[in-house]
């Protein structure tokens, strides 16, 4: 078989992956991009874990199936991830924040034992700003750590300094349902609220939080709840995934209204790449179709597809087991919802930075930043997992920001506002 010049330069390309990190390396766009991209510090405020990765044989020195791993980050040119400590919403009793207080802090260990003992030549985790330039500087991954959701608090504030001193840098007061702080947007369903905003306990979270220096994430709680926040706390807020409502009604969205009073508060949104919130009407069609083709293949194959909330509950033998016949069902998937995606296509980059485009447009390139929901739902056509986080990059030049704004979008607002919340905790302290 004989080969042209340009079939093999083509070949090299494949074989690099180089085509499917969005462009062809002789546009000059491309090159352009791969620059900035190698220069600016990429920070993703928002990636899920599942605790089956965090294990001595079994984590992410390892190129697994998460969306994110240190592999994955390599490839694409993700610095920092900040990893999620999350806990799922129950009812407001001593007994349940107890036991989600130590799934809590099993979701800390994991995250200090891969930058600690598993790949502490790779991955280090930052606390400050400057943590964050030391490490990037060092040619290392950074990791942070962010809470996703109050409710394992409990009634004790204390616990929050607790888990600031884990290395939580954010935290939102709520998730899906209403929690002992706040309510949640979830309200918006039924129109049943609990707090109206703010608890009681919520406002005293609230300034501890600011006491502390720990940011507050607006991504999940209330309209009102975010109002209250606004009014109460002395720091600026960040949305640490959460996109445009104007462009995709969603309530995990912010309307033009919030984004505004986020601006005025100093804060920065991180837009994020989940489907849902980007596209809502297309995200859904296409989310159809290949959920129709998924279910017609395992059910003739003999298998069920299970939710995220029992995929966590398997056991690491049972979840490879699980996904190694997943796996085999998209394999043979592939070929026909590429054809089903020529009339029903997935929400993509280019509609994800739509999103920025307005809300830069609305408030301003100080305000916006980036972040994925990876391992949490989140993902894009182009942007599906780390080792893709280029693509991003690729477009924000195609659509003509410098690398100066694309640095700010990319962490430096976000790092800003850690600074000033850092700040304003000193100045808390020290006026006692």
């Amino acid at each position: 078989m004989k080969f042209t010049i340009a079939s093999l330069i083509l070949l090299i390309l494949v074989q690099n992956n180089l085509m499917g990190q969005g462009g062809n390396p002789s546009d000059k766009l491309y090159t352009k991009a791969k620059q900035i991209h190698e220069k600016v510090i990429t920070i993703d405020t928002h990636d899920d874990i599942n605790m089956n990765n965090f294990t001595k044989n079994r984590n992410y020195t390892q190129n697994l199936s998460s969306q994110v791993n240190i592999p994955k980050m390599k490839k694409g040119g993700l610095d920092v991830a900040w990893l999620i400590v999350y806990t799922g919403q129950g009812d407001l009793n001593e007994n349940n924040y107890a036991k989600v207080y130590k799934e809590a802090l099993a979701k800390f260990d994991a995250i200090h034992q891969l930058a600690d003992v598993y790949a502490p030549d790779e991955i280090e985790l930052a606390l400050t700003s400057a943590d964050v330039k030391r490490i990037h500087k060092s040619g290392k991954k950074v990791v942070m750590i962010g809470v996703e959701n109050a409710y394992p608090i409990g009634t004790d504030l204390s616990n929050i300094k607790k888990f600031y001193d884990l290395g939580a840098r954010y935290m939102s007061l709520s998730h899906q349902g209403h929690s002992q702080f706040c309510d949640s947007n979830t309200g918006e369903k039924d129109s049943v609220w609990l707090h109206n905003g703010l608890s009681e306990i919520g406002v005293n979270a609230i300034k501890e939080m600011n006491r502390l220096g720990m940011m507050i994430d607006v991504s999940h709680p209330s309209k009102e709840s975010f109002l209250d926040m606004i009014k109460y706390s002395k720091a600026p807020l960040i949305a640490s995934h959460s996109s445009a409502r104007a462009l995709c009604n969603h309530s995990r969205d912010l309307d033009d209204e919030q984004l505004l009073l986020l601006k005025e508060n100093g804060g920065v949104v991180q837009t994020v790449a989940f489907g849902g919130y980007v596209n809502i009407e297309k995200n859904n069609a296409n989310r159809n179709v290949k959920n129709d083709i998924l279910k017609k293949l395992a059910n003739e194959n003999g298998f069920d597809i299970l939710g995220w909330t029992e995929r966590n509950k398997l056991s690491k033998t049972d979840l490879d087991i699980y996904n190694k016949k997943l796996n085999n069902i998209k394999i043979q998937a592939k070929p026909l919802i590429a054809e089903a995606e020529k009339t029903s296509p997935p929400v993509n980059v280019s509609d994800f930075i739509d999103h920025i485009d307005y809300m830069v447009k609305l408030i301003g390139i100080n305000h916006i930043g980036i972040s994925s929901d990876f391992d949490g739902g989140g993902g894009i056509s182009g942007w599906n997992d780390a080792s893709e986080t280029f693509n991003v990059t690729y477009e924000l030049v195609k659509r003509g920001y410098s690398e100066k704004e694309i640095a700010k979008l990319w962490g430096l607002n976000l790092l800003r506002v850690l600074d000033e919340v850092q700040k304003i905790a000193q100045d808390i302290q020290k006026k006692g």
